[in-house]
């Protein structure tokens, strides 16, 4: 009854051609194997890739393990380069990396990453001081409540990713820069900061040259206790004025600061392995991860395991299983990209490089299957690992959320939880990582993801702590749902097209 009711699926719901059966599906799916993945993310999270921090030689080397497998594996080379042909798409970047930046509350000067964290471009020149205001949350309500034109304004927000909207409101109202306040006490911030500061500390990466005098002069970030001292009050005064509402007893401060950038080029790489369909080859099918980290601190390492290791490791396998496919006349009838990006760290900047610059049509791009730390279990699902976080499939297309949850019913039967999809959730998952680029296109994307967990971002995120079983069996999720969206007659509709500004990551 099961194998009767799985082709009826397979034939009435995908509109799979005959070639290519479920079985044929499921006997490719078991080329997927944890020791396969566990042999390409041992070498993609060693010691010897040095966290493969953009631009940097341990992400060079990633890179070129990467396209050495897609060389293997036969996979053709889809970027141009002279004559030739590359696994390699260029991406070209800008480095403003952080000089003397500080600020002076009253007689004591606080240097950036002590207290304070410039995240910005802006040069300022000479030492500059400035009348600044308390903003509360920043809301408009806040906002109505002052003249905050050529001033500084000290918002605190209760989310340290929650800094975008005030800081833009800001902006609109006239203030000469923002100084976000982001936790409660100065001990969460300085633990905050610090992962901040490798993020920052090497060289804040973009697409576009800083403009170093432009309309955005950034932010600072500011512990509790600098904010205190810029406004002459006790802390809890703020923080009672922001829970009341009440800003008007908060009275102005002046302060001084000064920002320094120096920038400099950056050369990294998208890495593409292209495979040809057949009688709908001109349409594609695009499964990427990032295959970035965030380097090293110091003398450690952070290896980076999950994210993404875990993620690249699967985008490989899926590979090879669609390759083993087609040499046996079971390929695709839809082409796939293959495609490992760069600089996702710094802002999902290679993603954003190739759908400014596409090897192929953005509006033959049926869909994006991004994968971005997929080998471990998050506490809520201590007890029941078997699940996998789903982001985005119903954002743009119903069509693909039922494919995708019918694909799972048929084939790998995981617990899809869609708790990160809420468009409230104060975490915006849904923006931040490489799946947003292609979405903000209106290209449908499934994000698959394992949520949180302690080590990310830490030197602790190691290949030890992966979950392999569960891994694989997510990879297997990625590739039975790629399967059937490569060979289905028809293309998901996008019944539910969005405006180009859906959010900020």
């Amino acid at each position: 009854m099961k194998k009767i009711m799985i082709i009826a699926f397979v034939l009435a719901f995908t509109g799979l051609s005959y070639a290519q059966t479920e079985q044929d599906a499921v006997k490719y799916a078991e080329t997927i194997t944890e020791d396969e993945l566990y042999d390409k993310l041992s070498i993609l999270a060693s010691d010897a890739m040095e966290g493969r921090e953009t631009g940097e030689r341990g992400q060079k080397m990633a890179a070129a393990f990467i396209s050495d497998h897609f060389q293997r594996l036969g996979l053709k080379a889809p970027v141009k380069s002279g004559t030739e042909n590359s696994y390699y798409q260029p991406v070209f970047l800008y480095s403003a990396v952080p000089g003397d930046t500080y600020i002076i509350a009253g007689e004591e000067k606080h240097k950036n990453f002590d207290k304070i964290i410039y995240y910005g471009s802006s040069s300022s020149g000479a030492v500059k001081e400035t009348e600044v205001l308390f903003a509360g949350k920043g809301s408009e309500q806040d906002f109505a409540q002052l003249d905050v034109k050529d001033k500084a304004v000290i918002v605190m927000v209760d989310n340290p990713r929650a800094w975008k909207a005030p800081h833009d409101l800001a902006l609109e109202k006239g203030a000469s820069l923002t100084l976000i306040v982001s936790h409660k006490d100065d001990a969460k911030f300085t633990e905050y900061g610090q992962l901040f500061k490798g993020f920052l500390e090497g060289g804040r990466l973009s697409l576009e040259k800083p403009d170093m005098g432009g309309s955005d002069p950034g932010v600072f970030f500011i512990a509790p206790s600098v904010a205190a001292q810029i406004l002459d009050v006790k802390k809890q005064r703020l923080q009672d004025a922001m829970e009341k509402g009440n800003l008007k007893k908060i009275k102005k401060g002046t302060f001084k600061y000064h920002m320094e950038q120096k920038i400099k080029e950056v050369e990294s790489e998208n890495v593409l392995g292209y495979m040809e369909g057949s009688d709908l080859k001109d349409e594609l099918v695009v499964i990427t991860a990032h295959y970035d980290h965030i380097g090293k601190n110091g003398e450690q390492i952070n290896n980076g395991a999950d994210d993404d290791g875990s993620g690249t490791s699967a985008v490989l396998e899926i590979a090879e299983a669609f390759v083993q496919a087609k040499a046996d006349g079971k390929g695709p009838r839809r082409s796939i990209l293959f495609m490992t990006v760069t600089g996702e760290e710094k802002g999902l900047l290679g993603s954003a490089y190739y759908t400014s610059n596409p090897i192929f049509p953005l509006e033959k791009t049926v869909v994006d299957l991004n994968i971005d730390m997929i080998g471990r279990i998050d506490h809520k699902h201590k007890e029941n690992p078997e699940y996998v976080y789903l982001v985005g499939s119903d954002r743009l297309s119903t069509e693909l959320h039922e494919i995708s949850e019918k694909v799972n019913e048929t084939y790998t039967k995981l617990e899809l939880d869609y708790t990160y999809n809420d468009e409230d959730h104060p975490d915006r998952i849904y923006y931040r990582s490489d799946h947003w680029n292609f979405a903000k296109n209106n290209i449908p994307i499934i994000f698959y993801f394992n949520g949180v967990h302690d080590d990310y971002h830490q030197p602790t995120d190691t290949i030890d702590k992966i979950a392999f079983d569960m891994l694989m069996e997510r990879t297997k999720l990625v590739y039975h749902t790629a399967w059937v969206l490569a060979n289905r007659d028809q293309k998901p509709v996008v019944d539910k097209p969005q405006s180009q500004n859906l959010g900020n990551n």
